[in-house]
């Protein structure tokens, strides 16, 4: 058996190396996602503040054991139990899949970094959603809990689709995060009176190009589509961003491997990247794919670097804003990758002027992972500030008052 699973990780190990190599420049979608679990059916809304959510971050860090031990300490700590439960079954029960077990011995690079842990949630739940282990599918159902017996058969009868799935990595696309997005641009807004055209880095299926579809509840304000089947509400601590218009005059994107809310693999491929048992993120996600199937999103396939440098290239109308958003991208870049974006924003922003501003939206983790800012850069000023301190996914903003 050990041979085997020798000889497949052989075949396939230049093209996985190759295709992860690709993706430095991919979104969100490569997150660490930072979750976990107690064996129960369903998950409790996070009702943590910041400061415990750092705490428990960082507990996280230093537990010790492996990739899937270190995630589903997050993944309790960010109040997904059930995901938690899963990563640490399987931990026990790797053994079973002796494939996808020697991949991930034989890994280069970080798995953390990587997101195995999350590669490996999304291919069993890719396969409960299917049906291909009905215990695994009575398990994601509620209808028992023996985690690590459903695991073991599904690793057992499934390891050669798990070791392809683990070739590939994360794609969510969480909707939810365009709250922190378009608290942002109102932000800007009540300083240019106008519209603006979105540039989207690492965009996945550019589910968040259709931010101006969705409904917001942001604090005491509401804005966007109150008609839309995407509703982003997100628990809101401290002042609420100001009121101003939601104008977007035009939205595009760009992913080395981007999906096509069309396709049903690729809708099935974000489904299974959504959490188990937490039914409100499959809703929302499964209503902005039908708007993006009515809408689709000007998604461009191609390298994240090239590609904002030949966007921030082309002529700016006077009177429209620009801004180039991103969303748990940054971390995944290379130094040098990074430096580059940082180079050309620059240029840009030394361009850019009161008829024609410049604005840098991040939604990204601190580089020691303790927490995720929301960060708003606004040329021709160059000025930075931290808007908010927000979940990972989006459910809840910490609005950080001016000074």
């Amino acid at each position: 058996m050990e041979k085997d699973a020798k000889v497949a990780v052989t075949e396939c190990r230049d093209t996985r190396l190759e295709k992860i190599r690709a993706t430095a420049h991919g979104p969100e979608r490569r997150e660490v996602d930072n979750v976990a679990a107690k064996p129960r059916p369903t998950d409790k809304l996070w009702t943590k503040t910041p400061a415990e959510s750092e705490w428990m971050t960082k507990r996280a860090e230093v537990r010790g054991g492996s990739e899937f031990l270190r995630q589903a300490d997050r993944c309790r700590a960010m109040g997904a139990p059930f995901v938690a439960s899963v990563l640490e079954a399987v931990e026990r029960q790797l053994p079973h899949a002796p494939i996808s077990a020697a991949m991930i011995r034989s890994w280069e690079g970080d798995p953390a970094a990587a997101a195995i842990a999350m590669r490996f949630n999304g291919a069993l739940n890719a396969l409960a959603r299917r049906g291909a282990s009905a215990s695994l599918t009575r398990l994601y159902g509620g209808d028992h809990s023996d985690f690590d017996g459903a695991i073991a058969e599904a690793l057992s009868l499934e390891d050669a689709f798990i070791a392809r799935w683990l070739e590939h990595p994360p794609q969510t696309n969480e909707v939810a995060r365009a709250g922190a997005i378009v608290a942002a641009l109102l932000t800007a807004r009540t300083r240019w009176n106008m519209p603006f055209e979105l540039l989207d880095l690492g965009t996945s299926a550019g589910l968040n190009l259709n931010l101006a579809r969705y409904f917001y509840r942001l604090g005491a304000i509401s804005v966007g589509d109150p008609t839309s089947a995407v509703r982003v509400e997100p628990q809101w601590r401290g002042p609420s961003p100001p009121i101003a218009p939601l104008e977007i005059a035009s939205a595009r994107g760009v992913d080395l491997q981007p999906l096509d809310a069309s396709n049903p693999e690729h809708r099935e491929r974000l489904l299974s990247f959504a959490w188990a048992n937490q039914q409100d993120r499959y809703k929302r996600l499964e209503a902005a794919l039908q708007i993006a199937s009515i809408h689709p999103p000007r998604v461009d396939q191609g390298d994240a670097m090239t590609w904002l440098n030949e966007r921030l290239e082309e002529p700016q109308p006077e009177g429209r804003g620009r801004a180039v958003i991103h969303t748990m991208f940054i971390q995944y870049l290379s130094d040098q990758d990074r430096l580059q974006i940082d180079e050309t924003m620059e240029q840009a922003g030394a361009r850019a002027s009161d008829k024609r501003p410049l604005l840098r939206i991040g939604f990204e983790w601190t580089p020691d992972r303790s927490k995720v800012e929301l960060r708003l850069t606004q040329w021709p000023t160059g000025s930075t500030r931290v808007l908010a301190i927000c979940h990972p996914y989006g459910d809840w903003l910490d609005w950080q008052p001016t000074a």
